[in-house]
């Protein structure tokens, strides 16, 4: 493409005069048909890649990205420059998304944003086949690879969404990846090594600080730090309640200040964030809920509160500072308190072996059931939420669980489909189909003749419908769209049901179990390893900027002159880090030792939760419930039995969870109570 063209187009949309580092050679790229991979770090314009790109490009821009609120940021940015975009997603009302649908089959819409779960809906998937694709983009690309962090499945499948729907062009876009997790990112595409776009991780105007400081004086020392810095800030911690904790201590030191988490409702959590956007609200107290997209640029600091998850996630949140390239501060108010808190949500995530056996046994019964009673031989149907609470694993590893079980060849994706389709009508029935022509009258009766219509809502029996073998399904749902476009009704659809053809012999293989179990259990040492560096990393005794640029695989540092480094040393360092001003962190614990429970108050709960569950369940407490009980972990078993009412509920939380399973597993051996 010619670069004047390009030029002109940067400078009259966006208001640019010059592309930054990377962002030329991706876009460059991505018009010439090469698929790209660009690593940038936060903030530094990996969104203008594709929407520069977008706007040169004959057919729809696909973008799907992992958090609603990034979407809406971006679509604001893209409404502000003039740029026809819209998302597909669970805020919309009424008939908007048919609106959006009928606008990208006009051409009207340059780019779509959607979330990958989008793709389950049978609805989106019809509609996004009958419309030409130029570009895939996946934005947070790095939760595509399972080496990364933030790892979803369902992002696993989008090589082969990408490849049924024959878009020709991809970019993936991440501010954080290793070299394995770059590496895997570009294999799963097809991207080659030369285009692969990565620029310096290194940001100059950040300072950062590890400060070790105990428990008690948090708080003391957050507000002490706010004090002495001008401007607006963020501050993480991990825990919901953490943020109203804090927000509030903040706010009766005279600090403007906000909490900000998941647990608000989305009109609540947007108006935070604007009155943060406009300068209104001087602090935000959030979990990690909050960030992703905030282009607020002259955020001045960002201070950890409680340990992030792991480095990726601590570089992400950092990032967040400063994308005005003036001088901001990094702090990590650090201490061994919360590492359980941060384990736990990993060991959480971890099936035990017991639900993955029943995961398969139920795949097997009702696969065999299906066969004999309806002739629908190896299928199997599933709802995420209801099958969740089934088995007691968590809907995220389930869906894990259930990609690992396509990957091994035991499962195959066939469709999916609302269970329930809900019709109301807008004008008369008789009205409706007189607008059509004979045949179509003709269908058109026989699927209201199908829809059992009370006072203003008619529910689509399906069964009884598609009895009749010469109506097909996909015909039916493409009617009923378009009597929604046309404003004839509105239908409303829920109960997503999930299709899988079963190979019941690869589910018969004796150490299928055992493969899944030791799939996660290797995740969780994994993770539990990560977390592990992220503490060994705030406790380094080189400069933390050099070692955080080497995590990602970025060693511009060891090829600077030596000026630039530091004239008295060989070792590159920063020289704005707490390490390069000699101060070394050591991470202690604020209390020496945590008090167990005594034996018998351990023996007393557990006897409670065996009363509570075994009655209901019919299964032997395992080991693992126990030590969830005790550390106070939300499972679907124990959400639906009301085990958080038990006085034992949460008993161990300050302990550590692989000190919890020893603490119990010592009890069982001395004990014939468990």
């Amino acid at each position: 493409m010619n670069n004047t063209l390009l030029q002109q187009s940067l400078k009259q949309t966006f208001g640019f005069d010059a592309l930054r580092q990377g962002q030329e050679q991706t876009i460059t790229q991505l018009l010439a048909g090469h698929s790209s991979l660009s690593i940038f770090p936060t903030g530094s314009g990996k969104s203008l890649c594709y929407q520069l790109t977008a706007l040169h490009l004959p057919n729809l821009t696909l973008v799907v990205s992992p958090l609603l609120a990034l979407m809406k940021d971006q679509l604001a940015f893209l409404a502000s420059k003039g740029i026809a975009a819209a998302s597909i997603d669970s805020t919309l009302k009424g008939n908007e998304s048919q609106e959006i649908m009928a606008a990208v089959r006009r051409g009207e819409i340059k780019i779509l944003m959607v979330s990958v779960e989008r793709f389950k809906n049978e609805r989106f998937r019809q509609f996004i086949e009958s419309v030409p694709v130029s570009m895939l983009v996946v934005d947070e690309a790095h939760c595509i690879s399972e080496w990364g962090h933030n790892f979803r499945p369902d992002y696993l499948k989008l090589p082969s969404y990408c490849q049924s729907l024959n878009i020709p062009l991809v970019l993936l876009l991440t501010a954080t990846a290793t070299r394995k997790v770059k590496q895997d990112m570009a294999a799963k595409f097809t991207i080659q090594n030369k285009h692969i776009v990565q620029t310096g991780f290194y940001r100059s105007n950040l300072d950062l600080s590890v400060l070790p400081v105990t428990q008690p004086n948090k708080n003391n020392q957050l507000a002490q730090l706010i004090n002495t810095i001008e401007g607006a800030g963020i501050v993480y911690v991990t825990l919901q309640h953490s943020a109203e904790m804090v927000a509030q201590y903040l706010q009766q030191q005279g600090i403007n200040a906000c909490a900000y988490h998941a647990g608000f409702d989305s009109d609540m959590r947007h108006q935070i964030q604007q009155n943060f956007m406009d300068g209104n609200t001087q602090v935000i107290v959030a979990t990690i809920a909050f960030g992703m997209g905030i282009d607020k640029s002259d955020i001045r600091f960002v201070i950890h509160y409680d340990l992030p998850k792991s480095i990726e996630n601590y570089s992400q949140e950092i990032g967040r500072a400063g994308r005005d390239d003036l001088p901001s501060q990094c702090f990590t108010l650090a201490n061994l308190d919360g590492l359980n808190t941060v384990e736990n949500f990993v060991y959480g995530d971890t099936p035990e072996p017991n639900s993955i056996d029943m995961l398969l046994n139920i795949i097997q019964s009702e696969v065999i059931t299906n066969t004999y009673d309806n002739g629908s031989e190896g299928k199997w149907e599933l709802q995420i939420l209801s099958l969740s609470n089934t088995v007691n694993i968590k809907q995220l590893p389930l869906k894990t669980l259930l990609v690992q079980l396509e990957l091994a060849g035991v499962i195959e994706p066939q469709y999916a489909y609302f269970s329930d389709f809900r019709i109301k009508l807008l004008k008369p029935k008789v009205e409706i189909i007189n607008n059509f022509n004979d045949q179509r009258k003709e269908f058109l009766s026989t699927i209201f003749n199908a829809t059992a219509f009370k006072k203003v809502w008619g529910s689509l029996n399906f069964d009884l419908l598609l009895q009749d073998q010469s109506i097909d399904r996909n015909r039916v749902i493409a009617a009923l769209e378009y009597l929604q476009e046309q404003q004839l009704i509105v239908l409303e659809t829920k109960g997503m049901t999930e299709v899988f053809k079963v190979n019941l012999d690869e589910l018969a293989d004796p150490i299928l179990g055992k493969q899944l179990s030791d799939y996660f259990k290797n995740n969780e040492e994994k993770e539990i390893k990560r977390i592990a560096t992220l503490v060994r990393f705030f406790q380094l005794d080189s400069c933390l900027t050099v070692n955080l640029a080497r995590y990602f695989d970025d060693n511009s540092f060891d090829e600077m002159p030596t000026d630039r480094v530091n004239n008295l040393s060989t070792t590159p360092q920063c020289g704005h880090c707490s390490v390069c001003r000699g101060q070394v962190a050591v991470l202690e614990h604020s209390q020496a030792q945590i008090a167990w429970p005594s034996d018998d108050v351990l023996n007393q709960c557990m006897l409670e939760l065996t009363e509570r569950l075994q009655g209901k369940t019919n299964q032997a407490v395992s080991i693992e419930t126990y030590c969830r009980f005790f550390a106070g972990m939300t499972v679907p078993l124990f959400g639906r039995n009301k085990v958080r009412q038990l006085s034992g509920f949460g008993l161990c939380e300050k302990q550590r969870y692989q000190d919890i399973r020893d603490k119990l597993q010592k009890l069982k051996r001395s004990s014939d109570l468990v």
